[in-house]
């Protein structure tokens, strides 16, 4: 019997101790070990910031469906990783064996790296984790009764710009209907070099559409943006040139901000020799695996992503819940192959999809691949990808509650986005 070993319990962790459950079958052992009770289905977040979702709503206790499906729980944070003795220590003293570990932890929000920022002992906001989305909102409660600006965006080298590009629409669209958006001034703030770069050097024209849907809400906005620091009411940045010089200075006041980190690699993670690059970040190969240690394996955000182009700012690869999806079932497809004495063989899409809510409308992005040259790159707006976004929403639930998605579901979303399957495709095909 193998012991195999699912670090984190987000997204690309409850997929995988399902998925490899089922590839797996009884006869191997499955645990996810994740930092709390909970699993909270992140894209949701930005909809709880503004009082458009109940947390309640988003968030699932996940012990009982996973014994169900025969996979055992820890609720307990990890503390290291040792992976010469394939052991792993966790927060409250536990040392758990493992004969396959897969890493699965997302990011580190690194907060740290500019004075005065985030939620905690900061000045600013963040729909990161669904506790920050929580924070956010109470935080907002008491903006509505002081208006004044606000400032959205993603400082320098984040990855994951479709939440900033989302909470700037949603909260316009929050305000509007509030009849209070004539006493905000809005402002985003970002790394990007041009509006609708999203870290993949644009997407069909992402640029201008996004510039346009800015445009017609009266939000300005700070490209190639270095933040110096935050302070109360406050925003410093320089404004960088395309040679990396600074350009202008400026100050921005706020009343309100959420500003994206950039992401490294977890604690028990990021300091593990041969395992990680210098951010902290799981190094793998084409089948998911560490090329140092082979039976670690790893999905989503935690994975090291070269970004697709040099930025004047730095920039990262965004990791979408798509790619996420294929991620897993890679794995899960290699592991069964490893147990079965075959040579792995499943290789994930890595293609990029993101459904943003704009408020009174969406948009879809959809690059694949993500890194260029790519065979489809488009961006394509209305009301059907708002529902796209609920349904996928839906469905992800679904599959926490149960360890089963919803086909009608998976279905129409893929079918609307022009994808095929969410599977990794075989070896020669």
């Amino acid at each position: 019997m193998a012991r195999i070993i699912v670090l984190g319990a987000g997204l690309g962790g409850i997929s995988a101790a399902y998925d490899i459950k089922a590839a797996v079958g009884a006869g191997h052992q499955v645990r996810l070990v994740g930092d709390g009770p909970y699993f909270n289905f992140t894209p949701s977040n930005p909809w709880v910031a503004v009082g458009w979702r109940e947390p309640a709503k988003i968030r699932v206790e996940v012990r009982e469906p996973l014994q169900k499906q025969g996979i055992e729980f820890t609720a307990v944070p990890a503390y290291s990783i040792l992976p010469t003795e394939n052991r792993l220590q966790l927060a409250d003293g536990q040392v758990l064996e493992y004969d396959y570990l897969v890493i699965t932890t997302g990011p580190r929000l690194a907060f740290d790296e500019v004075p005065g920022f985030g939620p905690e002992g900061g000045f600013t906001q963040s729909v990161c984790t669904g506790p920050h989305a929580e924070t956010a909102w109470t935080a907002y409660q008491a903006f509505l009764e002081n208006p004044g600006p606000l400032v959205v965006g993603a400082v320098q080298g984040a990855s994951c710009y479709g939440p900033a590009y989302e909470f700037a629409m949603i909260v316009d669209a929050d305000l509007r209907r509030r009849k209070l958006r004539d006493r905000v001034p809005l402002t985003y703030v970002t790394a990007e070099p041009y509006i609708g770069h999203m870290g993949l050097g644009g997407v069909g024209d992402s640029k201008g559409m996004l510039e346009s849907a800015l445009r017609e809400r009266d939000i300005r906005w700070v490209t190639n943006a270095k933040v110096s620091a935050i302070e109360a009411g406050q925003i410093k940045l320089d404004e960088l040139d395309a040679k990396g010089g600074v350009a202008h200075t400026h100050v921005l006041p706020f009343h309100y901000a959420m500003l994206i980190p950039a992401f490294t690699g977890v604690d028990a993670v990021r300091n593990v020799a041969g395992l990680t690059n210098p951010r902290g970040f799981v190094l793998i190969d084409q089948h998911q695996r560490n090329p140092t240690y082979p039976n670690i394996f790893a999905a989503g955000v935690c994975v090291a992503i070269p970004p697709v182009e040099a930025t004047p700012v730095p920039t990262g690869a965004p990791k979408t819940g798509f790619m996420i999806e294929s991620m897993v079932s890679a794995i899960a497809e290699n592991l069964r192959d490893e147990l079965a004495g075959k040579a792995p063989h499943a290789q994930a899409t890595w293609n990029a999809v993101c459904l943003a809510d704009m408020g009174e409308t969406g948009a879809a992005f959809v690059a694949l691949p993500q890194i260029p040259p790519r065979n489809v790159a488009w961006v394509k707006k209305g009301k059907w990808v708002r529902l796209a976004k609920i349904a996928f929403e839906k469905y992800f639930l679904q599959k926490v509650r149960t360890g089963r998605t919803h086909p009608v579901v998976e279905t129409y979303v893929l079918k609307a986005l022009g994808i095929h399957s969410l599977k990794p495709p075989r070896a020669g095909h």
